[in-house]
């Protein structure tokens, strides 16, 4: 990131940047949810004109059409504020809570829950009511439903939510670039190639005795994992190569875990270090699938560039046309 310096003072608005990044991925959903609306009620209009002109009970029949929708289908992602995608009818209810300027969590949780007793209903069924009378009470309110208004308010619940979860800064780092290459992929094909679905863990994952920060699951029809893209990340403020070796000794025991665990899951390792051993870096490019490097302290490592970005969409959208396989243990 190009930083913004006035009268000696660094003023980069990082966050910004960030968050920024995270919101614009959630564009791929807001077209998505576009498309099932237009279908759903056989009108050409954008959702924004959709919203603002349909009737209460079309606008039910075609919230339900996406709470519905089958992974077989291909769903795209919505997520928190560090990159962890929300299970498909959780991301609607947020999305269309998102829509109409609510809080889904603090304020509309609570009143659903009280609705949920009172009529003994079904709570999807009621959060769908919900959502319907709630866009067509206060759709003047809101004014817009374009995309541009919308982008500013899951910029906003994106912050809100990493404040909530301090301490994953690189890990959402990493999971932003992971969505924008899935949902580059998603955009442009309205799939994901030979799989039916993704989903970003929400946590650290465990193969054997090692960790990996970031992954990804890519699922069947059935919602079932058949493979997996595994990221550990190395972070060193060193102005040496000395750590290199060691660094790459640990990558390398993860890659000896992860192939043994399963043979079909992918390797990406991300690391930021300043002066990273070019002889180490080329060792590892030829024992995993993906490596993004980055030559800064990681005090300043705040997203991926633009070259690095192009290189890891090209590589997902490899594993998902089927085009490339996982690399084997010794090759």
């Amino acid at each position: 990131m190009t930083l913004l310096i006035l009268e000696g003072v660094d003023i980069t608005h990082s966050r910004l940047v960030e968050l920024t990044n995270l919101a614009d991925q959630a564009e791929a959903f807001y077209e998505w949810v576009e498309e099932r609306f237009q279908n759903v009620l056989s009108r050409r209009e954008t959702l924004e004109q959709l919203l603002q002109s349909a009737s209460r009970k079309e606008i039910r029949k075609a919230i339900a059409d996406c709470y519905r929708a089958k992974q077989v289908d291909g769903l795209p992602l919505l997520f928190d504020g560090v990159g962890r995608s929300y299970q498909h009818s959780k991301a609607c209810y947020y999305f269309f809570s998102w829509l109409i300027r609510d809080a889904p969590q603090q304020r509309l949780a609570p009143l659903i829950g009280r609705m949920v007793k009172n009529s003994r209903r079904n709570r999807t069924e009621l959060e769908i009511d919900a959502l319907a009378a709630l866009i067509c009470k206060y759709r003047s309110n809101v004014k817009t439903f374009s995309w541009v208004a919308v982008r500013e308010v899951i910029t906003d619940r994106l912050e809100g939510s990493r404040r909530s979860l301090k301490g994953h800064e690189k890990e959402a780092i990493v999971r932003t670039a992971l969505l924008a290459a899935f949902q580059t992929y998603f955009a442009a094909q309205s799939n994901y190639g030979i799989f039916a679905g993704v989903e970003i863990a929400d946590k650290q994952v465990m193969v054997g005795a090692e960790s990996f920060d970031v992954s990804a699951n890519l699922l069947d029809k059935d919602g079932q994992r058949l493979c997996r893209v595994l990221v550990p990340i190395k972070t060193r403020e060193t102005e040496g190569g000395g750590h290199a070796h060691l660094f790459t000794r640990d990558i390398r025991a993860a890659i000896n875990a992860a192939r043994h665990d399963n043979a079909d899951d992918y390797l990406v390792v991300v690391i930021a270090a300043r002066n990273w051993s070019s002889r180490e870096a080329e060792v590892l490019r030829q024992q995993v699938d993906h490596v993004a490097l980055f030559a800064v302290s990681p005090s300043e490592w705040s997203e991926f560039n633009d070259e690095e970005q192009e290189r890891l969409n090209r590589f997902i959208a490899a594993v998902l046309d089927g085009a490339i396989i996982p690399k084997a243990v010794g090759e």
